[in-house]
């Protein structure tokens, strides 16, 4: 942890040292610096940490600081999905496993930067696992409803966020302004604050809405 986190702190540090006391964008550029190195951590830790363990027990998910165990009887299906709008060098499928309260794992490295074929390998583990579960893998409707919603929710949190970046760079915007055609401008407070309650806004309005959000490749025929 402290071998990824070093190198990573640093910039922080000289930006806190070097920023003058009375910039009012201070503290807001400090904020966007943390959660920059925070993401960095996250993601060094998860390509040395993740890890998709099978058993006979289950399936273990082994992500960046958390471990997840799900049984076979618990496992509902494994699916290798396309990634919608993949491009580029990015990623063009990805495995999740699918738990019978319809939530979802992303299954670490079971993707095409790793695999050759990962519609196969997800195959070949659903065939390793039938005789563990004791059943076969069927499809049911109760179950591929709470994945629909559940996806419609994913969606509600990820536009909100949008949104709330969207408000981020407005207020900024207009922060710059006010401060060359006024005497201050409440940085904080439009910087911080405003994106902040505009993201719980977003989120209470798209959740209320959530069937409107559910994703086109998941839709009941």
């Amino acid at each position: 942890m402290a071998r990824i986190l070093g190198p990573l702190v640093i910039p922080v540090l000289a930006l806190s040292q070097t920023t003058r006391h009375g910039d009012p964008f201070r503290w807001p550029m400090l904020v966007v610096a943390v959660v920059v190195v925070l993401t960095l951590a996250r993601v060094g830790l998860y390509m040395q940490r993740g890890r998709t363990l099978v058993d006979p027990d289950g399936i273990t998910v082994r992500r960046a600081l958390t471990e997840r165990t799900r049984t076979w009887s618990a496992i509902y299906d494994i699916r290798a999905e396309p990634v919608p709008n993949a491009g580029g060098s990015g990623r063009r499928w990805l495995a999740y496993l699918y738990d019978t309260e319809g939530r979802r794992l992303l299954l670490p490295h079971i993707d095409d930067w790793q695999l050759d074929n990962p519609p196969a390998e997800v195959a070949g583990l659903l065939a390793v696992g039938a005789p563990y579960r004791g059943r076969a893998w069927e499809r049911r409707p109760e179950v591929e409803a709470l994945i629909r919603q559940r996806a419609a929710h994913r969606r509600a949190w990820l536009w909100a966020a949008y949104g709330a970046l969207i408000v981020f760079g407005c207020m900024t915007v207009l922060s710059i302004g006010l401060l060359f055609t006024s005497d201050g401008s409440p940085v904080v407070l439009l910087t911080t604050l405003v994106p902040l309650g505009s993201f719980v806004l977003f989120a209470a309005l798209f959740h209320a809405g959530w069937k409107y959000l559910v994703p086109r490749e998941t839709r009941e025929s």
